[in-house]
């Protein structure tokens, strides 16, 4: 019996991804990294005026083991990518990447010696951000978005080819 037995997307097990995709994506706890102008807008958006709560990350968690999406909001120094990448390896899977702001994306207008130019070569990035800074309405934007991406995910079938995988040796 091969995997594409497992995966074929019975009635049960894609009931039971529904199910499981739709509690993810209702409660994203976002983890805060600001780092530069962009961490303000961040905490505009977390904050009553926008409110992010009522799309359910209403818990800005500062624990990287408790947290969902990391949102880096600003510069990083090339000091700071082992931090940054220690902070994305502690947080549990399933895990989610927001780079908030010019200088998450490409680096910004900051062309220096001790400046990193981007976070995607340190940390995959699921959701770029783009702006100097951008507005709050685009942390929203971003965060909708990702919900819909949560939505398509297969967590079940993708847990049941790596176990099959690892079983059989390829």
């Amino acid at each position: 019996m091969g995997i594409e037995a497992y995966v074929g997307g019975g009635w049960l097990l894609t009931k039971a991804e529904q199910l499981i995709n739709w509690g993810r994506s209702r409660s994203p706890w976002p983890l805060p990294y600001g780092t530069a102008c962009c961490g303000i807008e961040m905490m505009c958006a977390l904050a009553a005026s926008y409110d992010m709560a009522r799309f359910g990350a209403e818990r800005p968690s500062f624990s990287p083991r408790q947290a969902d999406v990391l949102i880096e909001a600003g510069t990083i120094t090339k000091k700071m990518v082992p931090v940054l990448r220690t902070i994305y390896d502690q947080m549990a899977e399933p895990k989610w990447v927001f780079a908030m702001g010019a200088c998450a994306c490409s680096g910004g207008v900051f062309r220096t010696y001790s400046t990193h130019q981007g976070i995607d070569d340190v940390i995959p990035v699921d959701v770029y951000i783009p702006g100097c800074p951008p507005r709050p309405e685009g942390l929203l934007y971003a965060l909708l978005k990702l919900m819909d991406k949560i939505k398509g995910e297969h967590p079940l079938r993708k847990k049941v080819v790596d176990a099959l995988g690892a079983s059989h040796g390829s």
